[in-house]
């Protein structure tokens, strides 16, 4: 099971022993990158909300069996997917009530379809604002930083991407520190999941983001890669 992975430009991106037998991620480099509006990316979002909301009609999230794996994946550290949500669900839920979903940039935007597609949390950062080796592990007391479009987002017990500057990510909100604007040339993408998704269905899930950065974003992928989770078969 590969628990690290360099990045093209030689830093790592690894999960963190205590969290290693119950989570896995997938991790996307593209570099170059444009960002900025992309109206045709926004036209396909309105189609796959529309066929979701038509898919799920009247059901409750509690009874849509793919929104499963997030929600195991809080459970697996202790947390309260009813309380505290995965983006990808807070993103489902708010189609489901038939609002359009906020138009950001085109490098926004194409995460939030894909997580919408696959229904897991994906955090998405601005490489050049990593600072060094990067961690995905439990927070500990006092780790936080400030939300987008939130206030402040406490990690103490729960899942947080760190790097030599302390916190910038997680499944449920991303850090401001990191934020993904017209300035940004290198994307690092990653996806959470727990240790029982399957090898494939990663690689599958980090094909189809690719597939939108490049499509919407005049993306170059530089790194695909596993990290923990089952063998692919």
């Amino acid at each position: 099971m590969n628990l690290t992975q360099q990045l093209p430009d030689g830093r790592s991106v690894r999960l963190a022993a205590e969290v290693a037998d119950r989570l896995s991620c997938g991790v996307l480099v593209a570099e170059p990158v444009e960002v900025g509006p992309a109206p045709a990316l926004t036209a396909e979002t309105e189609v796959c909300a529309a066929g979701l909301r038509e898919q799920f009609a009247g059901r409750l999230p509690s009874e849509i069996g793919a929104l499963l794996e997030a929600r195991q994946l809080y459970r697996s550290v202790g947390v309260d997917p009813t309380r505290t949500r995965a983006s990808s669900e807070a993103l489902l839920r708010r189609v489901l009530k038939g609002q359009s979903l906020y138009v950001i940039n085109n490098a926004v935007d194409a995460c939030n379809l894909a997580s919408l597609r696959f229904l897991l949390p994906i955090g998405l950062y601005d490489l050049d604002h990593v600072q060094g080796d990067v961690v995905l592990r439990l927070g500990r007391e006092g780790e936080e930083y400030p939300g987008i479009r939130k206030g402040m987002v406490h990690l103490a017990g729960r899942l947080g991407l760190f790097d030599s500057s302390g916190p910038f990510g997680s499944p449920t909100s991303d850090s401001v520190r990191t934020s993904v604007s017209p300035a940004t040339g290198r994307l690092l993408g990653v996806i959470f999941a727990t240790a029982a998704l399957a090898g494939d269905t990663m690689a599958r899930n980090l094909d189809l983001l690719a597939d939108l950065f490049v499509r919407h974003c005049a993306a170059t992928i530089t790194q695909l890669t596993c990290l923990g989770g089952k063998e692919q078969v």
